[in-house]
């Protein structure tokens, strides 16, 4: 039983992965929703990737997994959140920040559970 359990924390990683990919496929098209444009998103991308990777091979975790719960949180503030404020946007913005929100603190329960604490105690 504990080996199945013990693939949540890869399983929990690959979304990261994933979307970090789609941040470079897809940035021109993403720019529009991100403070600061492009650049922005590439950089977002990047922290979801390296996250993902940190998380795979269990080095720096349980700092990446707090890094990565505070990328989701910004996510929420300044992506979804603007889109609660129409009834146009409300629709897509809600599901974004609930599942944001769930991320964020599968990310803190990883941290939790993190062996790896050379910065974060």
């Amino acid at each position: 039983m504990k080996s199945i359990i013990g693939l949540g924390r890869y399983i929990f990683a690959i979304p990261f992965l994933i979307f970090g990919l789609f941040h470079f496929m897809k940035a021109s098209d993403m720019a529009a929703m991100a403070p600061g444009g492009e650049v922005m998103v590439y950089v977002s991308g990047v922290g979801l990737i390296l996250a993902a990777i940190s998380i795979f091979i269990g080095k720096l975790d349980k700092l990446a997994c707090v890094l990565l719960a505070l990328e989701l949180l910004l996510f929420i503030i300044f992506i979804h959140a603007p889109g609660l404020g129409s009834e146009e946007t409300m629709q897509q913005s809600m599901p974004a920040l609930l599942k944001d929100l769930g991320l964020m603190g599968g990310a803190l329960m990883c941290a939790t559970l993190a062996k790896d604490d050379k910065y974060i105690g």
